[in-house]
């Protein structure tokens, strides 16, 4: 699995010019299945998320997490983040899981951050739908993290 973690102010997620989700200030988790994750990938880059310490303390140090300040975390399905660029111009997207099956993971990562932060904490864009985020980027601060070594 790989996750776009963006620190934000705010983020909503629209669909159809109709806001379906948003949050305060947290991260905008942008997350990808790849074929052959399993649940351990979920537990661990949930837990990876939710304790990676992006925001500032008292001193300006980086050093509080998402939980720390208490902020929320929007998840936005995001299978392009397996796009292959190396050859061509045109992307492929081999290394993505079928559908199906990112689907399952992806809910399972939602359930996941949401026992790790509270429900309330943790809101998503929808599977598979066409989307228009919206977000004021903190910092800007912008890290990839994954699962597994690829």
């Amino acid at each position: 699995m790989r996750a776009l973690i963006q620190r934000v102010e705010k983020c909503s997620v629209y669909i159809d010019n109709k806001c379906v989700s948003s949050i305060g200030k947290g991260i905008l988790i942008f997350l990808a299945v790849k074929r052959g994750d399993t649940e351990k990938d979920v537990e661990y880059l949930a837990k990876r998320c939710v304790q990676l310490r992006i925001f500032d303390d008292e001193s300006g140090k980086m050093n509080l997490s998402v939980k720390d300040i208490e902020g929320d975390a929007m998840v936005v399905s995001q299978f392009t983040l397996y796009g292959d660029t190396r050859s061509g111009n045109r992307p492929s997207y081999t290394e993505a899981a079928d559908p199906k099956y990112a689907e399952i993971l992806y809910e399972k990562f939602l359930l996941e951050l949401k026992r790790l932060m509270g429900n309330s904490k943790v809101s998503s864009g929808v599977f598979r739908a066409m989307m228009n985020v919206e977000l004021i980027n903190d910092g800007p601060v912008t890290l990839m993290i994954e699962s597994k070594a690829t």
